[in-house]
């Protein structure tokens, strides 16, 4: 499966960038709700961890969820409970236990027929959304500690996975909200960073989306506000999914504020 070896790839773009990290900058808090380092590779090791716990061993994910999610109801921290969970893992050893487990899960994921059912929370989701969502949150969670290290990542491809998902989420979007999804979608048409160019949807004057793909995951993914973006978004089923847009799972989030998500000194 192709989102395995692409999963893989970010995570070691995201290696490469903290490789040369000494211990205590692991603790240093990024724009991300002033999760630090640390926090955002607990944060992925552990549902990189379920996510593989999910594909091999089904009964044994929905026990172990089950404890997460009655811990989570009696202290309302996800970040404690990560930590608890992994033993208070941090620093070096910490990375580096985060990308061995990043290469072993492209590996348990590399050669399932994409159609597998897996658990996760909420409804069943076939093997190739499980291993691209890990993607998305890889990618979208790396965006804090790249601003942070005041450093301009150089996307590739891969991210047409995450375009993608924040497409095929436009009505779940809605309905995650309570609302009522509008009768027609945007026509999005995203630039790749290779220069190609990516469609979804019947061509619209109407109702549409346009700019370069990675401003585009950046919405979806709520790494960036609609208004930090060069998008250009016509029509207002366009402009309200922008402005609430949310490819990743669990209860409604909003997006950043204007002006608070950027690379460090730019």
């Amino acid at each position: 499966m192709e989102q395995a070896d692409d999963f893989l790839a970010e995570s070691q773009a995201l290696h490469a960038l903290i490789a040369d990290l000494s211990p205590d900058d692991f603790g240093c808090r990024t724009l991300f709700k002033g999760w630090t380092i640390g926090q955002i590779l607990q944060h992925l090791h552990y549902f990189n961890r379920m996510a593989v716990l999910s594909l091999q061993d089904r009964a044994a994910f929905l026990d172990e969820y089950a404890q997460f999610e009655e811990a989570l109801r009696a202290e309302k921290s996800m970040l404690g409970i990560t930590d608890r969970l992994l033993r208070g893992l941090s620093g070096t050893a910490l990375r580096d236990t985060w990308i061995a487990g990043a290469d072993a899960l492209a590996g348990a994921f590399a050669d399932v027929d994409p159609k597998t059912r897996v658990a996760w929370a909420g409804p069943d989701m076939s093997a190739r959304s499980s291993v691209t969502a890990r993607l998305m949150e890889t990618w979208a969670h790396g965006q804090a500690i790249w601003d942070l290290l005041g450093r301009q990542r150089q996307d590739h491809d891969r991210i047409r996975n995450i375009a993608h998902l924040g497409v095929a989420t436009f009505c779940w979007t809605f309905q995650n909200r309570g609302e009522t999804p509008p009768d027609i979608a945007p026509h999005v048409r995203l630039t790749a960073p290779s220069g190609a160019v990516w469609t979804w949807g019947a061509p619209s004057a109407r109702e549409q989306i346009t700019g370069p793909a990675t401003a585009f995951c950046q919405v979806v993914a709520q790494t960036r506000n609609v208004a930090d973006v060069a998008l250009t978004v016509t029509g207002p089923n366009a402009t309200r999914w922008m402005a609430i847009a949310q490819c990743f799972a669990g209860p409604p989030e909003d997006p950043p504020a204007p002006g608070t998500r950027f690379i460090a000194g730019a």
